[in-house]
Protein backbone atom coordinates (compact mmCIF):
# COMPACT_ATOMS: atom_id res chain seq x y z
CA UNK A 1 0.00 0.00 0.00
CA UNK A 2 1.77 3.46 -0.90
CA UNK A 3 1.95 5.98 1.53
CA UNK A 4 -0.91 8.26 -0.06
CA UNK A 5 -3.43 5.41 0.43
CA UNK A 6 -2.04 4.56 4.24
CA UNK A 7 -2.97 8.34 4.53
CA UNK A 8 -6.01 8.48 3.17
CA UNK A 9 -7.06 5.07 5.10
CA UNK A 10 -6.29 7.00 8.66
CA UNK A 11 -7.86 10.11 7.81
CA UNK A 12 -10.71 7.76 6.65
CA UNK A 13 -10.57 5.85 10.58
CA UNK A 14 -9.92 9.31 11.90
CA UNK A 15 -13.21 10.66 10.72
CA UNK A 16 -15.51 7.86 11.68
CA UNK A 17 -13.88 7.84 15.12
CA UNK A 18 -14.50 12.12 15.55
CA UNK A 19 -18.52 11.06 14.29
CA UNK A 20 -18.53 8.32 16.62
CA UNK A 21 -17.60 10.29 19.49
CA UNK A 22 -19.62 13.35 18.91
CA UNK A 23 -23.06 11.15 18.31
CA UNK A 24 -22.12 9.68 21.58
CA UNK A 25 -21.08 12.88 23.58
CA UNK A 26 -24.61 14.11 22.42
CA UNK A 27 -26.94 11.00 23.72
CA UNK A 28 -24.88 11.54 26.90
CA UNK A 29 -25.66 14.98 26.70
CA UNK A 30 -29.29 14.51 26.01
CA UNK A 31 -29.31 11.87 28.99
CA UNK A 32 -28.22 14.11 31.40
CA UNK A 33 -30.34 16.84 30.40
CA UNK A 34 -33.42 15.06 30.85
CA UNK A 35 -34.92 16.01 33.99
CA UNK A 36 -36.45 13.06 36.12
CA UNK A 37 -40.12 13.90 37.28
CA UNK A 38 -39.85 13.86 41.25
CA UNK A 39 -42.65 11.56 43.14
CA UNK A 40 -43.87 13.98 45.74
CA UNK A 41 -45.12 12.69 48.91
CA UNK A 42 -46.46 13.93 52.34
CA UNK A 43 -45.57 13.11 55.98
CA UNK A 44 -47.51 14.27 58.98
CA UNK A 45 -46.49 13.82 62.62
CA UNK A 46 -47.64 13.68 66.26
CA UNK A 47 -45.11 16.67 67.17
CA UNK A 48 -45.50 20.31 67.08
CA UNK A 49 -43.93 22.09 63.89
CA UNK A 50 -40.11 22.79 64.08
CA UNK A 51 -40.43 20.58 67.42
CA UNK A 52 -36.66 19.40 69.06
CA UNK A 53 -35.39 16.43 68.29
CA UNK A 54 -38.45 14.47 66.93
CA UNK A 55 -39.57 16.48 64.58
CA UNK A 56 -36.10 16.86 63.67
CA UNK A 57 -35.85 13.31 63.06
CA UNK A 58 -39.07 13.56 60.75
CA UNK A 59 -37.41 16.49 58.82
CA UNK A 60 -33.99 14.59 58.68
CA UNK A 61 -35.97 11.55 57.21
CA UNK A 62 -36.96 13.59 54.29
CA UNK A 63 -33.65 15.46 53.87
CA UNK A 64 -32.28 11.58 53.65
CA UNK A 65 -34.70 10.43 51.55
CA UNK A 66 -34.37 13.56 48.93
CA UNK A 67 -30.18 13.18 48.94
CA UNK A 68 -30.09 9.47 48.29
CA UNK A 69 -33.32 9.02 45.63
CA UNK A 70 -31.13 12.45 44.19
CA UNK A 71 -34.46 14.38 44.13
CA UNK A 72 -36.78 11.63 42.80
CA UNK A 73 -38.37 10.90 46.25
CA UNK A 74 -39.35 14.40 47.78
CA UNK A 75 -41.00 14.27 51.19
CA UNK A 76 -43.27 17.27 52.54
CA UNK A 77 -42.76 16.96 55.90
CA UNK A 78 -46.34 18.43 58.15
CA UNK A 79 -46.25 18.54 62.23
CA UNK A 80 -49.19 18.00 63.79
CA UNK A 81 -51.93 20.02 63.41
CA UNK A 82 -51.09 21.36 60.19
CA UNK A 83 -52.64 18.93 57.73
CA UNK A 84 -54.55 16.74 60.64
CA UNK A 85 -54.64 16.55 64.20
CA UNK A 86 -51.79 14.78 65.86
CA UNK A 87 -53.14 11.51 66.77
CA UNK A 88 -55.11 11.32 63.52
CA UNK A 89 -51.53 10.14 61.93
CA UNK A 90 -52.20 6.93 61.80
CA UNK A 91 -55.93 6.72 60.08
CA UNK A 92 -54.34 9.22 57.58
CA UNK A 93 -51.10 7.13 56.57
CA UNK A 94 -53.85 3.86 56.42
CA UNK A 95 -56.68 5.64 54.33
CA UNK A 96 -54.08 7.16 51.69
CA UNK A 97 -54.79 11.00 52.68
CA UNK A 98 -50.74 10.69 53.11
CA UNK A 99 -48.10 8.39 52.39
CA UNK A 100 -46.02 9.17 55.62
CA UNK A 101 -46.31 9.14 59.43
CA UNK A 102 -43.76 9.51 62.68
CA UNK A 103 -44.55 9.33 65.79
CA UNK A 104 -44.89 5.82 68.36
CA UNK A 105 -46.89 3.20 67.93
CA UNK A 106 -48.15 3.29 71.62
CA UNK A 107 -50.42 6.40 70.47
CA UNK A 108 -52.48 3.59 68.57
CA UNK A 109 -53.34 1.06 71.28
CA UNK A 110 -56.95 2.07 70.98
CA UNK A 111 -56.81 0.70 67.50
CA UNK A 112 -54.06 -2.08 68.18
CA UNK A 113 -53.43 -3.14 71.64
CA UNK A 114 -50.40 -5.04 70.57
CA UNK A 115 -48.75 -1.98 69.62
CA UNK A 116 -47.47 -1.17 72.88
CA UNK A 117 -44.67 -3.89 72.66
CA UNK A 118 -43.19 -1.64 69.66
CA UNK A 119 -42.93 1.54 70.99
CA UNK A 120 -42.20 0.77 75.01
CA UNK A 121 -43.33 -1.72 78.09
CA UNK A 122 -42.95 -1.03 81.65
CA UNK A 123 -39.91 -2.22 83.12
CA UNK A 124 -39.08 -3.99 79.39
CA UNK A 125 -36.47 -3.56 76.89
CA UNK A 126 -34.19 -0.53 76.92
CA UNK A 127 -33.07 0.94 73.11
CA UNK A 128 -30.13 -1.54 72.88
CA UNK A 129 -32.57 -4.57 73.69
CA UNK A 130 -35.33 -3.12 71.37
CA UNK A 131 -33.14 -2.81 68.53
CA UNK A 132 -31.65 -6.25 69.12
CA UNK A 133 -35.20 -7.61 69.28
CA UNK A 134 -36.24 -5.61 65.94
CA UNK A 135 -33.25 -6.59 63.63
CA UNK A 136 -32.24 -9.95 64.62
CA UNK A 137 -35.37 -10.98 66.75
CA UNK A 138 -38.65 -11.14 64.73
CA UNK A 139 -39.34 -8.33 66.24
CA UNK A 140 -39.73 -6.31 63.22
CA UNK A 141 -42.13 -9.25 61.16
CA UNK A 142 -44.37 -9.15 64.45
CA UNK A 143 -44.30 -5.14 64.16
CA UNK A 144 -45.07 -5.46 60.11
CA UNK A 145 -47.68 -8.25 60.80
CA UNK A 146 -49.89 -6.17 63.47
CA UNK A 147 -49.82 -2.90 61.07
CA UNK A 148 -50.52 -4.71 57.61
CA UNK A 149 -54.02 -5.05 57.86
CA UNK A 150 -54.33 -0.79 58.72
CA UNK A 151 -52.51 -0.58 54.86
CA UNK A 152 -49.41 0.35 56.40
CA UNK A 153 -45.83 -0.71 56.54
CA UNK A 154 -44.08 0.41 60.00
CA UNK A 155 -40.08 0.94 60.30
CA UNK A 156 -38.40 1.53 63.35
CA UNK A 157 -37.13 5.31 63.31
CA UNK A 158 -35.35 6.02 66.91
CA UNK A 159 -34.95 5.65 70.38
CA UNK A 160 -35.93 8.05 73.53
CA UNK A 161 -33.75 5.79 75.41
CA UNK A 162 -34.75 5.17 79.36
CA UNK A 163 -36.58 8.05 79.89
CA UNK A 164 -37.38 9.77 83.49
CA UNK A 165 -40.77 10.06 85.58
CA UNK A 166 -42.33 12.33 85.26
CA UNK A 167 -43.29 16.25 86.15
CA UNK A 168 -45.71 16.43 89.57
CA UNK A 169 -47.33 18.95 90.81
CA UNK A 170 -47.81 16.71 93.96
CA UNK A 171 -45.83 15.60 96.02
CA UNK A 172 -45.70 11.73 95.64
CA UNK A 173 -44.00 9.74 98.57
CA UNK A 174 -45.96 6.06 98.39
CA UNK A 175 -48.55 4.36 95.70
CA UNK A 176 -51.56 5.87 97.89
CA UNK A 177 -50.29 9.43 96.62
CA UNK A 178 -51.26 8.43 93.32
CA UNK A 179 -54.87 8.62 94.04
CA UNK A 180 -56.64 10.89 91.55
CA UNK A 181 -53.59 12.28 89.75
CA UNK A 182 -54.65 13.31 86.63
CA UNK A 183 -51.23 12.26 84.78
CA UNK A 184 -50.17 12.23 81.09
CA UNK A 185 -49.08 8.59 80.62
CA UNK A 186 -49.89 6.70 77.03
CA UNK A 187 -48.94 3.25 76.54
CA UNK A 188 -49.06 0.30 79.42
CA UNK A 189 -47.87 2.69 81.90
CA UNK A 190 -50.97 4.67 81.49
CA UNK A 191 -52.69 1.63 82.81
CA UNK A 192 -50.69 1.12 85.75
CA UNK A 193 -51.27 4.49 86.71
CA UNK A 194 -55.42 3.80 86.46
CA UNK A 195 -54.45 0.73 88.53
CA UNK A 196 -52.86 2.31 91.05
CA UNK A 197 -55.82 4.43 92.10
CA UNK A 198 -54.94 7.94 89.15
CA UNK A 199 -56.19 8.76 85.61
CA UNK A 200 -53.85 8.47 82.44
CA UNK A 201 -54.60 10.53 79.73
CA UNK A 202 -53.00 11.04 76.48
CA UNK A 203 -51.89 14.63 76.07
CA UNK A 204 -50.11 15.82 72.33
CA UNK A 205 -46.46 16.85 73.03
CA UNK A 206 -47.28 20.70 72.00
CA UNK A 207 -50.22 21.00 74.39
CA UNK A 208 -48.27 19.61 77.64
CA UNK A 209 -47.23 22.89 78.98
CA UNK A 210 -50.43 24.66 78.83
CA UNK A 211 -52.39 21.36 79.68
CA UNK A 212 -49.97 21.39 83.40
CA UNK A 213 -49.75 24.50 83.63
CA UNK A 214 -53.62 25.06 83.82
CA UNK A 215 -54.03 22.40 85.86
CA UNK A 216 -55.66 20.08 83.38
CA UNK A 217 -53.74 17.69 84.18
CA UNK A 218 -51.59 16.90 87.58
CA UNK A 219 -48.62 15.23 85.73
CA UNK A 220 -46.94 14.30 83.28
CA UNK A 221 -44.30 12.18 82.16
CA UNK A 222 -42.18 13.58 79.11
CA UNK A 223 -38.60 12.37 77.65
CA UNK A 224 -35.43 13.34 79.83
CA UNK A 225 -33.39 16.13 80.92
CA UNK A 226 -32.41 17.88 77.65
CA UNK A 227 -35.73 17.57 76.21
CA UNK A 228 -37.99 18.28 79.19
CA UNK A 229 -36.14 21.44 80.22
CA UNK A 230 -36.79 22.58 76.12
CA UNK A 231 -40.26 22.03 77.05
CA UNK A 232 -39.85 24.20 79.98
CA UNK A 233 -41.19 22.28 82.00
CA UNK A 234 -39.17 23.29 85.40
CA UNK A 235 -40.40 26.30 85.56
CA UNK A 236 -44.28 25.21 86.00
CA UNK A 237 -43.61 21.91 88.05
CA UNK A 238 -42.44 21.24 91.52
CA UNK A 239 -41.44 17.89 91.61
CA UNK A 240 -39.34 15.81 88.95
CA UNK A 241 -39.12 12.06 90.00
CA UNK A 242 -36.76 9.09 87.94
CA UNK A 243 -36.80 6.84 86.74
CA UNK A 244 -39.00 5.82 84.00
CA UNK A 245 -39.99 2.41 84.78
CA UNK A 246 -42.79 3.06 82.52
CA UNK A 247 -40.62 3.78 78.92
CA UNK A 248 -36.79 2.29 79.49
CA UNK A 249 -36.41 2.65 75.67
CA UNK A 250 -39.23 3.83 73.51
CA UNK A 251 -38.77 3.06 69.86
CA UNK A 252 -40.54 5.64 67.40
CA UNK A 253 -41.60 4.80 64.09
CA UNK A 254 -42.03 5.91 60.26
CA UNK A 255 -45.03 4.29 58.75
CA UNK A 256 -45.62 4.30 55.19
CA UNK A 257 -48.91 3.44 53.16
CA UNK A 258 -49.02 0.28 51.69
CA UNK A 259 -49.79 0.56 48.59
CA UNK A 260 -47.80 4.38 48.53
CA UNK A 261 -44.87 2.07 48.81
CA UNK A 262 -45.09 -1.12 46.81
CA UNK A 263 -45.81 1.85 43.77
CA UNK A 264 -42.24 3.05 44.31
CA UNK A 265 -39.35 1.21 42.53
CA UNK A 266 -37.59 -1.20 43.97
CA UNK A 267 -34.52 1.39 44.85
CA UNK A 268 -36.91 4.01 46.44
CA UNK A 269 -38.16 1.48 48.64
CA UNK A 270 -34.99 0.69 49.99
CA UNK A 271 -33.65 4.52 50.22
CA UNK A 272 -37.39 4.47 52.53
CA UNK A 273 -36.14 2.06 55.04
CA UNK A 274 -32.15 3.10 54.70
CA UNK A 275 -33.20 6.58 55.76
CA UNK A 276 -35.77 5.11 58.86
CA UNK A 277 -32.81 2.74 59.76
CA UNK A 278 -30.56 6.05 59.80
CA UNK A 279 -32.74 7.74 62.26
CA UNK A 280 -32.91 4.92 64.41
CA UNK A 281 -29.12 5.20 64.92
CA UNK A 282 -29.33 9.44 64.80
CA UNK A 283 -31.56 8.65 67.83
Amino acid sequence: MSITKQFLSLLLLSSVFICLSCNSSDNKSTATSKKVESIKWKMVTTWPPHFPVLGESASLISQWIDSMSDGRLQIQVYGGGELVPPFETFDAVSQGVVQMGHGAAYYWAGKIPASVCFAAVPFGLNAQQMNAWMSSGGGIELYQKCYSKYNLVPFVAGNTGVQMGGWFNKEINNVSDLTGLKMRMPGLGGKVISKAGGSAVVVPGGELYTSLERGVIDATEWIGPYHDYLMGFHKISKYYYYPGWHEPGTALELIVNKQALESLPKDLQVIVETAAARSNVWM
